[in-house]
């Protein structure tokens, strides 16, 4: 037997005839000169078509003839298929596509919120004393609100038939009278200091007028006339502002001073809540023989059914289930309006006693020498409530 390395020999080995190159190749044939070149033996079997295992690894050139006919083509096979419509799908494509935005689009100004009200430290008509603000301060510190409890039938009566009568304090100077239902006049004398008259009965009972309460929603609202303005110097301008109160309330402020208010007043037209700075920019000032008038609507949302809501409403001042609308009106036309609840931050002083969960009191507050004329009976007003 032979060994592997004989083996690995044999299969290496190459025919070791090679003839002396002593003729001129110029003269040989072809064939001639590959039997210098090649050997006999290797010529013999090229011709024959097979290749020796001891013979060159050159392969011989092919003698086969091309085929017939052009190569074979798409329109010679017999498909049964169409392709398939439209372009191929896109690379990572789902079943289903994102909803396009079109963030190139030009949103209505209609659609958008309003911007947000401008704030002052101070305003440019009048300001109260700084002693002033200090006591009532104190005052609304160590003076809570008054709970509401349920009215008597008379009294919630006579506030149905708009029968209020004003609260004067001692620090009103002038004329006041009530010549009709729900009507007053009054006059205050020239440098009058600052104070506020307000309604005998709420206007808002939270025990009765509550959406919590009642299923439905509730309006209060009064206008107030300014007929003339007396006195006053470029910095200390006579006038009024028209608001709610919650009880008790100092009476040298006026309504949106102070905790529990909120008021729009007519030397500037700066509406306040809670706020004893400047106010922020709302309105015009008011003219001599216009008529204004401040609503509050208070309604329900996102709380279903009524039935399950808490009766009687918390005290806590965090409804949140309630919205409260304040609209102010010019000779009874809607002149503009705000959500209570927008851009609470914490420059702005707190909503207690506004939410619908405390009793409401009609109020009006004087500065300097001001004659004018309230209504709080709807037949007199000017504004139409909506159907």
């Amino acid at each position: 037997m032979e060994s592997s390395q004989e083996k690995k020999r044999k299969g290496s080995t190459v025919s070791s005839y090679r003839p002396a190159y002593t003729t001129n190749t110029l003269n040989l044939s072809t064939s001639d000169e590959k039997q210098q070149v090649f050997g006999q033996d290797t010529i013999s079997l090229t011709t024959a078509g097979h290749i020796s295992n001891g013979g060159s690894s050159r392969i011989p050139a092919q003698t086969c003839d091309p085929p017939s006919g052009p190569p074979p083509g798409y329109a010679s096979q017999n498909h049964t298929f169409s392709p398939p419509l439209g372009p191929p799908p896109h690379p990572g494509a789902t079943s289903f596509s994102q909803p396009d935005h079109n963030w190139q689009a030009i949103p209505d100004p209609a659609d958008l919120p309003p911007p947000p009200a401008h704030a002052y430290l101070y305003s440019n008509t009048g300001n109260a004393t700084e002693e002033d603000a200090e006591r009532a301060h104190a005052f609304c510190d160590n003076t809570p609100l008054t709970l509401p409890v349920g009215p008597l039938p008379e009294v919630y009566q006579a506030a149905q038939r708009a029968s209020f009568r004003p609260v004067k304090p001692s620090e009103y100077n002038g004329s006041l009278s009530v010549p009709s239902n729900g009507r007053w006049e009054g006059r205050t004398t020239i440098g009058n200091p600052d104070c506020i008259i307000w309604t005998d009965h709420p206007m808002y009972f939270a025990r009765e007028n509550s959406p919590l309460v009642t299923e439905c929603s509730k309006t209060i609202y009064f206008e107030v006339t300014l007929r003339k303005l007396s006195g006053g110097t470029p910095t200390q301008t006579p006038g009024f502002s028209i608001g709610y109160v919650a009880q008790p309330y100092p009476t040298w402020r006026s309504p949106g001073w102070e905790r529990g208010s909120l008021g729009v007043f007519s030397d500037d037209g700066c509406r306040f809540i809670n706020d004893s700075w400047g106010g922020k920019e709302f309105t015009t000032e008011f003219a001599i023989g216009e008529t204004v008038g401040l609503g509050m609507k208070f309604y329900r949302v996102g709380e279903t059914p009524f039935g399950v809501a808490p009766q009687p409403p918390a005290v806590d001042g965090e409804l949140n289930s309630f919205a409260v609308e304040v609209f102010f009106t010019r000779n009874g036309k809607l002149a503009g309006k705000w959500n209570l609840h927008e851009e609470v931050d914490a420059e702005q002083g707190s909503l207690e006693g506004l939410e619908g969960d405390f009793d409401l009191h009609g109020a009006i507050g004087l500065f300097g020498g001001v004659e004018f004329e309230a209504c709080f009976d709807p037949s007199g007003w000017k504004w139409s409530p909506p159907e």
